[in-house]
């Protein structure tokens, strides 16, 4: 049986890396370079990042020009303005004038603005890429590329595919061309397939579908990206005020989009707000970034044991509550959770709205009814078995019900809430939902029992 591709391709990696450090220990440099280069241009960039500072130092003044473009291309963002800072000025601008422009508009934006500025008076494409520099990062006009070929709607079939031939495209190029007039206007799109069946003195404007989905360049990048999933494009023509075609985006950029989206989200829901953040970030940064959240989680827990110091009480008589008040808050926090995972990634996708809060809250409360009624009769009778009591069984069974059915409520309502307060739903909603869950669930436990004291004691 064939090994999974990614464990092939890990064990590359590493057989390469070996190679090229026993090359460079040796000093056999050309050896070294001609080891990394055998590798995809993805996995190169994740070898190159395996070497140590020495190693990288040796190689990339000797890869050549196209080589060292792709090696930016695919490394990270604050990674390739590392390794640009330390090329001369006139070779960065060949190695720019060989990336794509959004690839080069990237490492420009993250070079400071002096090696920038330097570095584009040197390029000859520098026309390219500066209009993608007025762009912020995420939104549909810093995802764009100015590399597109573009047709007229008086040219032939023949005529199109010779500008084709003539257009040196990569191997990527494109499967959609677009068609403007003479204002540059977005008027049409024309499918590869359809252009090459079809009569070579046939004119575009009978070939082109004049429906064009597109973006405006202010578009945010996460509805960029749903938009291209809704209508199943590989390739978003990008499009100005006026109509004007100012570039595409390519479903590879995309893709990027989407990790960097779900890293996002996935971080906000563990108090992380710098999607940045990795396992392998300075401890100075990671204490940085996650240790405001610590303490406000802190703070909400805070307050729930100021919940429970007002039952102090009812502990003196039944001690065998406190090992059950646990079992409450967790169980509402779980199924809070829950909802509010759901919450977010319909928000996330635009399947849900400010106008819907209600309908999907009553289908919440059904689904909180049915959980709760379920966990609340076998945890209340599991405590009758264990502790021989049937009221510590009941006031169990209900409190579990109630916080559940709370939980379910709170984690459907706070992202909504924040969403239409225009504040980020992923990044608020888990301390806002711990907090609602751990205090209510406290207080209603330790209330039905002081209510019902008399039949525990």
């Amino acid at each position: 049986m064939a090994e999974p591709q990614p464990f092939m391709e890990e064990q590359l990696i590493e057989s390469t890396l070996e190679e090229i450090r026993t090359a460079l220990k040796a000093g056999r440099i050309g050896d070294a370079i001609a080891a990394l280069t055998r590798l995809h241009p993805a996995d190169r960039a994740d070898a190159f990042e395996e070497l140590d500072g020495d190693a990288q130092s040796t190689i990339l003044p000797r890869l050549d020009i196209p080589a060292t473009a792709d090696l930016l291309e695919e490394l990270e963002d604050e990674e390739a303005a590392d390794v640009a800072q330390y090329m001369s000025t006139e070779r960065l601008a060949d190695v720019l004038d060989e990336m794509e422009p959004d690839e080069a508009a990237d490492v420009l934006g993250d070079l400071p603005p002096e090696t920038a500025a330097l570095a584009l008076a040197e390029m000859d494409d520098a026309e390219e890429v500066i209009p993608l520099l007025g762009h912020p990062d995420e939104t549909a006009g810093g995802l764009m590329t100015t590399w597109l070929v573009t047709l007229r709607p008086e040219e032939t079939a023949a005529e199109a595919i010779d500008k084709l031939r003539h257009a040196e495209l990569e191997e990527d190029g494109p499967y959609y061309l677009y068609v403007i007039d003479d204002a540059d206007s977005l008027v049409g799109v024309v499918g590869l397939r359809d252009l090459v069946i079809a009569d070579p003195k046939t004119s575009i404007t009978k070939i082109m579908d004049p429906e064009v989905k597109y973006a405006t360049t202010g578009i945010d990048q996460e509805d960029v990206a749903r938009m291209m999933a809704h209508y199943d494009l590989s390739s978003l023509p990008v499009v100005d005020d006026d109509g004007r075609l100012l570039g595409v985006i390519t479903v590879d950029d995309v893709v990027d989009v989407l990790e960097e989206e779900a890293t996002e989200d996935i971080y906000r829901l563990a108090h992380l707000s710098d999607a940045d953040l990795s396992i392998d970030s300075p401890v100075s940064l990671s204490v940085r970034r996650r240790l405001p959240w610590l303490f406000l989680n802190t703070l909400t827990a805070m307050f729930a044991a100021w919940v429970i110091s007002n039952f102090e009480g009812i502990f003196e008589q039944v001690a065998v509550l406190a090992v059950f008040q646990g079992v409450v808050a967790g169980m509402g926090g779980n199924a809070a959770t829950q909802s509010l995972a759901l919450s977010v990634r319909a928000i996330a996708l635009g399947e849900i709205a400010l106008k819907d809060i209600w309908r999907t809250i009553a289908k919440e409360v059904l689904t909180g009814i049915i959980q709760g009624v379920s966990v609340g009769i076998v945890v209340g009778f599991g405590v009758y078995l264990w502790r021989g009591n049937p009221w510590l069984g009941l006031i169990l069974a209900l409190a579990l019900f109630a916080n559940m059915l709370v939980a379910v409520i709170v984690g459907t309502m706070i992202p909504i809430i924040l969403k239409a307060l225009r504040q980020d739903p992923a990044l608020a909603s888990a301390v806002l939902v711990t907090a609602v869950t751990d205090s209510v669930g406290f207080a209603i436990f330790l209330g039905l029992a002081t209510l019902l004291l008399p039949l525990l004691t």
